[in-house]
Parts: C-alpha cells; structure tokens; sequence
C-alpha cells in the first residue's frame, strides 16, 4: 500500500511538472529532461510511469478531460433555461483554465497532437450541443442558427484559453479575468447587438444591419 501511494504522488507530480511545460511550451518543445528537473524526480523513475513522451501528454489528456467532465457535472441547471445553463458552461471552463494548468496543458495538446483519441473539446461540446438542442425547443430567438451559437461557444473558450496564457506569461495589460471578459460578452450577445426597429426609423433606405 505504500508503494502504491508513493507512485500514485510521483505519477502525479510528474504530470504537474509535465503540464506546466505542455501549457507554456507546448508538445514540440517538452522534453522529458525538463519534465524530470523541473519534477525532482529521476529520468529512469519518469520512464518507468511514462516510457515516452507520447505518453505522458495522453496522460494529461484524459487528466485534463475527466477534470473538466467532473466541474461541468457541478453547473447548476435552471429548468427551461438551457441558454442560462450554457452560458454558466463557458464561465465554469474558463474558471476551470485559469485555475488548472493540467485542463490548458489539455486543450493545447488537442491542437497539437490531433490523431490522439483523448480530445479536450470531446470533454464539453456534447453538453454544449444538447443544451443547444434544448434551446432551439425553449429559449433561442427564433431566425438563430443552433450552429451558429456552437461555433460562437468554441472561438470564446479558445480566445479565453489564449487569454489565459498570455496573462500567465507576464502580459504587461492582465485586464481582466477570463471569466470577467466571457460574462460581459455573453451580456452582449443574449440582448442582441444589433436594435432593428431603431434602425428603420433612421430611414428605409439603410436596412437592417444583418439580413
């Protein structure tokens, strides 16, 4: 049992040390060297656990992916509001990226390493997907593409993701939060940006803004 408890800590020390690098460096430029020293722990201990680097970032993958299945399971829901539920989705993901550098080492490596099975987003687009599904039966503005608010939902946790990291790497203007900046988006986007009736009366001539 104690052997067991102590490589259950020198596995997940090493998978701390190993995100770090994934996230800030990404896989290209991890080496399992840096890993080790940055860890305190032997190359020969780090292969045993994890023989390559391949590895250890599908380790982190599936880490990264469970993490994010687990807090998204703890968003509240609000009957007939899948909208709401969706939106508290995108700021748990970003709570979830400032705080997790196992979750950004995750998304990166998704990017990075495509022709892995363990994909980040395959951890919350379905959720994202079936409370759409819900909205379009109860509270999405008619006219509005499902497909549309799915493609939105992905270019805002990717923009929050680089946020994050730009912010961790010592960026001069922090700002701020993630989380901050997605609430003030998402404010934005469920009242509409663009007020049709008052653009018709400053004349028939100028349209709508969107057709």
């Amino acid at each position: 049992m104690v052997k067991q408890e102590r490589a259950a800590r020198t596995r997940e020390t090493l998978m701390q040390a190993a995100a770090e690098f994934f996230d800030r460096d990404g896989y290209g430029l991890t080496t399992l060297s840096r890993v080790s020293k940055a860890a305190g722990i032997s190359v020969g201990a780090l292969t045993f656990h994890f023989p390559a680097k391949d590895d250890l970032a599908d380790a982190i993958q599936v880490r990264g992916g469970t993490i994010t299945q687990e807090a998204l399971d703890r968003v509240d829901t609000e009957p007939g509001r899948p909208l709401r539920t969706l939106v508290g989705i995108t700021l748990e993901l970003a709570r979830l990226m400032e705080k997790e550098a196992i979750v950004r080492a995750a998304a990166r490596l998704t990017r990075e390493r495509r022709s892995v099975s363990a994909d980040w987003q395959a951890a919350w687009l379905p959720t994202v997907d079936r409370l759409l599904a819900s909205a379009a039966e109860q509270d999405l503005r008619e006219g509005i593409d499902p497909k549309a608010v799915r493609a939105l939902v992905v270019h805002l946790i990717t923009g929050a993701e680089a946020q994050i990291r730009c912010n961790a790497n010592g960026a001069r203007d922090r700002g701020e939060s993630a989380e901050a900046q997605l609430t003030n988006i998402w404010r934005v986007v469920l009242r509409g940006v663009a007020d049709d009736a008052r653009a018709g009366e400053r004349g028939q001539g100028e349209g709508k803004l969107v057709s």
